[in-house]
């Protein structure tokens, strides 16, 4: 049978390709130069902001409807990874503003939906997510934060910790207990906005890496806001929380490829200007192996990753792809576990010079270790790996 250059299986479209070039310019244009100083000084990473709000790259998911470019799963995951490839706390910027809006997205009234994501697609707004607690990380249904009912509002008390943006957000989607009887199914999920009476910050908290987005305490003191505020019916949060996450571990793995693939590009354009015994180190099979070792296993995550998307892509519109629970967590164990095998490979790879500040590898490093652990552990993806077993 003669081979079709047609045939499109495992292949990006022309207008995912042309996504990813425009991307890619932007972030070594305008993201880029920042990286460093953004991370020696631990600074919000401002210039990538605004440059992702003029070119319509902060939150591509939003839907057209509500104003959003309504760009499909596999377009946000390339948008993700290419500004991770140059830097990872700028990548937080579209991701976390999926992983905060998409509860509304996926479970919010249609009024709801307008009020907050008109703002967020049009760059007014930044959107971020607070389910972990203080003593509720892997065990999120533990958490004790508290919404109770008074007439046609609720008042929120309790603690977020871990939240990703927080305090340069507008909207957070809060999970809170409204039914302590019931466990998970006694959770529900509102829309709390940082302008609302109550709510106030704790110090960022002092990272090993993506210095550049600020992680911070959310506090939750008598925060009063309207019943309409809910997101979908009471007790259905932790529901909706977890189907988030289905979706969402999506953008943690393309997060992670794309640090890998910076720290890559790095070390083989270094390997081959660094010389030693009189050729360069490119030449020597001990190298060779570890590039092609790299890239073997990052294009292997990339191709799950992808594989993912397109599951994710196909559930958001109603239909559910049953294996997307299983896909989700593994292209996120998957990807963090081998971004953190390349960064300290490139830094391996870079000698004494990686292990210093004045190359990126050391920071692509720092900032993939996270990803083996947020938007929950690689020890909880393997269990959720576990129950979800594809058939």
């Amino acid at each position: 049978m003669a081979g079709s250059s047609d045939f499109d299986l495992y292949r990006t479209s022309e207008e995912h390709d042309m996504l990813r070039d425009s991307v890619r310019s932007l972030a070594e244009a305008k993201i880029a130069p920042f990286a460093t100083e953004v991370d020696e000084e631990g600074r919000f990473p401002q210039e990538a902001l605004d440059a992702l709000i003029a070119a319509d790259l902060h939150a591509v998911h939003v839907p057209e409807e509500y104003g959003g470019a309504g760009a499909d799963a596999l377009a946000t995951v390339i948008v993700i990874e290419e500004v991770a490839r140059v830097c990872g706390s700028s990548s937080l910027i579209p991701a976390v503003n999926k992983l905060g809006s998409l509860p509304v997205i996926l479970s919010g009234s249609e009024e709801l939906k307008a009020k907050y994501l008109g703002p967020l697609a049009k760059g007014d707004a930044m959107f971020s997510y607070a389910l972990s607690e203080p003593e509720a990380g892997s065990d999120a249904a533990g958490m004790k934060t508290r919404a109770v009912r008074d007439g046609d509002f609720y008042v929120l008390n309790g603690v977020k910790r871990w939240i990703t943006n927080a305090g340069v957000s507008e909207y957070y989607t809060v999970m809170a207990v409204t039914d302590p009887e019931k466990r998970s199914k006694g959770i529900s999920a509102f829309v709390v906005e940082k302008s609302d009476e109550g709510v106030s910050f704790g110090a960022p908290e002092k990272k090993l890496g993506i210095k550049g987005s600020p992680t911070r305490e959310v506090y939750l003191d008598n925060v009063r806001i309207p019943a309409d505020r809910m997101i979908g019916a009471e007790g259905t949060g932790f529901a909706t929380a977890m189907k988030t996450l289905d979706h969402t571990r999506v953008t943690i793995a393309a997060q992670a490829i794309g640090i890998a693939q910076g720290a890559l590009d790095y070390a083989k354009g270094y390997v081959h200007e660094r010389k030693q015994f009189g050729k360069a180190i490119a030449e020597f099979q001990g190298v060779q192996f570890m590039l092609a070792d790299m890239a073997m296993k990052l294009e292997a995550a990339r191709q799950l990753t992808y594989a993912a998307a397109a599951k994710s892509e196909r559930t958001s519109g109603g239909a559910k792809d049953e294996d997307l629970t299983f896909f989700g967590a593994a292209a996120k164990c998957f990807a963090s576990d081998v971004a953190m095998e390349v960064t300290i490979d490139a830094i391996q790879l870079l000698g004494g010079y990686g292990y210093t500040r004045d190359y990126p590898v050391e920071r692509m490093m720092r900032d993939a270790k996270i990803t083996q652990i947020y938007e929950g552990t690689n020890q909880v993806q393997r269990i959720v790996m576990a129950r979800n077993l594809p058939k």
